[in-house]
């Protein structure tokens, strides 16, 4: 049975190996989080609200059940922490440490699920991807806990809750949780523009994309051995779509709520405001103000960001980044008469274009089933459904404030979209998808008629 059993898993894939390792994790930490000790005396918790709360930390969406601040006691901080810390770099960084730490040899398969969960294309590197990855996390993680704690020195009456809420609001934010432990998010600093721009930066770091930030670190150290360095196309389109989508977010907030929620404001705060929740939509989850306060058109602006959500090969969910960008080039290409797209001296695989549009046709397909499905059960006006759905596929964590008030089926519905936010949408279809395979014969092709 035990043979039977083994042979079975290793004909698994990798992405079905991967999934059942996030499915595994969200077990493991809902049962860690449902320990006595974990949690603070007198507290209700059901097994729903210990799922809930396994998949959003897992996931790193923030989006809960439960106050985090009046639920957890120190001990389900450190836990709730170290949740999001797997769940933020991936579980095979940690894996992968885990097997160099105890000197386990790194085979092929093992470098087959690292190569996918980073979503990588070689095996060139992979250990030493995996290991870079954790080490730098670590260390901006490191730097924001002392940034922070120092500085709640000001704000908490010891400095062991000082560095507690440093530490924590360091992992929250550089893995974009949004997971908080003031009970109000970040609604405290709401005029302190220091705390804010940490977390900002950290936020950044986290959704921008494990890729970039080691390109950039390489490009310090090239710099110094010869004098010039190219990024790959991945990170020119992914820095420039994440900058350009931040600054009209940024935008946008401000125009639709300039004589809404930012009149009678100071041209400073309205800035922060608005730089900030179009920051923490990339896939943050953290907030400086209450969103149910802006217009529905800025909700829904937010809504389409979240959707969007971080680049590829990040802490983030959503559609990503890259594949937004893609199918917009290829969009306006095709409507120029162009048969590729270039871009940067650069022409785009079509296999990658394809990739785009399937992506977002079975994002959508599955964002507008959950509204429906939420709008048919649920007692709530529609766009704080759009919202709350878009926020647990994009894995942000933002809310209009409904998900305590959610029935059963839907918080299975929104702990679906959280668990397909994290895994990603090609893991999802190739968990029923079998092994790539060449066609052995092809029919006639003939033309229909399109659009």
């Amino acid at each position: 049975m035990f043979k039977s059993n083994k042979f079975n898993l290793i004909k698994l894939s990798s992405v079905q190996m991967i999934v059942i390792f996030y499915f595994s994790a969200v077990l493991l930490s809902t049962i860690l989080i449902s320990l006595p000790i974990a949690r603070k005396p007198d507290v209700e918790w059901t097994f729903i609200d210990a799922l809930f709360t396994a998949v959003s930390a897992v996931s790193v969406t923030g989006l809960t059940v439960v106050s985090t601040a009046d639920t957890f006691s120190v001990l389900g901080v450190f836990i709730l922490a170290f949740i999001l810390q797997f769940g933020g770099i991936g579980i095979m960084t940690l894996g992968t440490f885990i097997w160099v730490l105890f000197k386990r040899k790194i085979g092929v398969r093992e470098r087959q699920l690292i190569m996918t969960d980073q979503n990588r294309d070689t095996f060139s590197g992979l250990v030493k991807l995996m290991l870079q990855i954790l080490k730098l996390f670590l260390i901006i993680e490191a730097i924001g806990t002392v940034l922070l704690g120092v500085y709640f020195l000001n704000y908490f009456p010891t400095w062991q809750e000082a560095f507690l809420q440093g530490f924590f609001g360091s992992i929250s934010a550089a893995t974009n949780a949004g997971f908080d432990i003031t009970g109000e998010s970040l609604v405290p600093f709401a005029k302190d523009y220091y705390v804010q721009t940490i977390n900002i930066v950290l936020l950044i770091f986290g959704a921008i994309g494990f890729p970039v930030l080691l390109e950039v670190k390489e490009m310090f150290s090239h710099k110094k051995e010869n004098g010039r360095f190219r990024f790959s196309l991945f990170t020119k389109i992914t820095t420039i779509t994440f900058f350009i989508l931040m600054i009209i977010g940024t935008l946008l907030i401000y125009y639709f709520d300039k004589d809404h929620f930012f009149a009678g404001k100071p041209w400073h705060e309205t800035f922060f405001y608005a730089l900030f929740q179009s920051v923490t939509t990339r896939n943050g989850g953290l907030a400086t103000m209450d969103v149910s306060e802006f217009t529905v058109s800025t909700q829904m602006v937010q809504s389409a960001l979240m959707f969007i959500g971080a680049s590829p090969s990040s802490v983030g969910g959503g559609i990503r980044t890259t594949t937004f960008a893609i199918a917009i080039l290829a969009i306006f290409s095709f409507a120029r008469g162009k048969q590729s797209v270039k871009v940067f001296k650069r022409e785009l695989d079509v296999d990658d274009i394809t990739k785009s549009f399937v992506v977002i046709s079975v994002a959508v397909m599955l964002w507008g089933s959950a509204i429906i499905l939420l709008a048919s059960i649920e007692p709530f006006p529609l766009i704080d459904i759009i919202y709350e759905v878009s926020s647990a596929f994009g894995t942000t964590g933002l809310s209009m404030g409904i998900t305590p008030e959610l029935s059963t089926p839907g918080k299975v519905i929104i702990i679906f979209l959280m668990f397909i936010g994290r895994i990603g949408i090609f893991s999802f279809l190739f968990i029923i998808r079998g092994k790539t395979y060449v066609d052995p014969y092809h029919y006639p092709k003939e033309k229909v008629i399109i659009g």
